[in-house]
C-alpha cells in the first residue's frame, strides 16, 4: 500500500469519527442542559423509531435497483453506449428508484 493511501483512509475515518463523536457530545450537553432547567425527559423520546423490517425492506429494495442497473447498464453498453457512462449512471437511477419505492411501501405498510 501506498502511503498516500493509507493518509487518505486514515483521515477520512477520522473525519467520521470527530463528526459522529461531536454529534453525540453535543446532544448529550444539550439534553443535561434541558433537564436540569427542568425539561419533561419524555421530549426526547418523540422520534420515529424504525423497526428492522422496514430497515430490511430498504435494503432489498436498494438491493433489486442496483441489480436492475447493473443489468441496465450492460444492456446498454450493448447497444453501443459507452460502458464508463451506463454503468454508474444506471445504478444510481435504479438505485435511486428503489429507495424511493422503499419510501411508498414502508409509508403503506406503517398505515
Amino acid at each position: 500500500m501506498d502511503v498516500t493511501t493509507v493518509l487518505v483512509t486514515l483521515t477520512i475515518f477520522s473525519t467520521i469519527f470527530g463528526v459522529v463523536y461531536l454529534f453525540l457530545t453535543t446532544r448529550n450537553k444539550e439534553r443535561l442542559a434541558l433537564i436540569e432547567k427542568g425539561a419533561d425527559a419524555s421530549l426526547f423520546n418523540t422520534g420515529k423509531k424504525f423497526s428492522f423490517s422496514e430497515v430490511v425492506m430498504n435494503l432489498a429494495l436498494l438491493g433489486i435497483g442496483v441489480g436492475v442497473g447493473v443489468l441496465m447498464g450492460e444492456l446498454l453498453s450493448i447497444i453501443g453506449m459507452n460502458s464508463d457512462v451506463s454503468f454508474p449512471a444506471c445504478i444510481f437511477i435504479f438505485g435511486g428508484l428503489g429507495l424511493l419505492a422503499s419510501v411508498f411501501a414502508n409509508k403503506k405498510y406503517s398505515n
